[in-house]
């Protein structure tokens, strides 16, 4: 994806990165993922969003950049959640990866969640490795040290292909999307009711598989 691509707004961003591949380098390992399932945050007048009323802090900064900048933020003090800034500098519109299908290296994912080979995981740890935007980050060694860098740079970013050997595989898009309520903000009015989360129809590894 281009820089071009991530300064729409933010729902046009979330319903387009759907099938699109996740890619996680780090310490000479790739780990490719499939985007099932995101949520918007449309910025100042969302009330379901970090920067509702126009609320600039060292922690939203990374929102105010240019569409395509990384935002990693911590919930329950224990859990890194994954967002692209969307739109263009100054208007601070963001993605929200909800979760991921992972396609490659499953070793290394399992290791990062389970501490175990993905082979010795039962199947309700197998269904809920990706599923969920504290799992998925946690599955891909995702954390603060990301944060405000590109998500167009090399150590984590959204294509329309990855390679498998030496064959390039392109992402599907014969899918149909889904879309419901944000989860787990209560707090936010009205906001709740916004119908910006985004998933594949039918799709296991997306976290609430029905319109809530």
């Amino acid at each position: 994806m281009d820089r071009e691509f991530f300064n729409q707004d933010g729902i046009n961003v979330a319903k387009q990165i759907l099938g699109k591949y996740l890619i996680r380098k780090y310490e000479g390992k790739t780990i490719v993922t499939k985007i099932v399932e995101t949520e918007s945050y449309m910025g100042i007048t969302d009330k379901g969003a970090h920067v509702y009323g126009d609320k600039k802090t060292e922690r939203t900064k990374p929102l105010y950049l240019e569409g395509g900048h990384i935002y990693v933020y911590l919930i329950y003090g224990m859990y890194y959640c994954l967002n692209v800034s969307a739109n263009n500098e100054g208007i601070p519109e963001c993605v929200l990866i909800r979760a991921v299908e992972p396609i490659t290296n499953l070793d290394e994912i399992a290791f990062n969640r389970f501490k175990k080979e993905y082979a010795q995981l039962t199947n309700y740890q197998k269904k809920n490795i990706t599923n969920g935007p504290g799992k998925l980050c946690m599955a891909l060694n995702i954390n603060k040290t990301l944060n405000s860098k590109s998500i167009l740079g090399d150590e984590l970013y959204i294509s329309d292909f990855y390679y498998e050997g030496d064959n390039k595989i392109y992402s599907d898009s014969n899918f149909e999307i889904e879309n419901g309520k944000r989860i787990n903000i209560d707090y936010a009015q009205e906001a709740k009711d916004y119908l910006w989360r985004f998933f594949i129809k039918n799709n296991k590894h997306v976290s609430v598989n029905k319109n809530k």
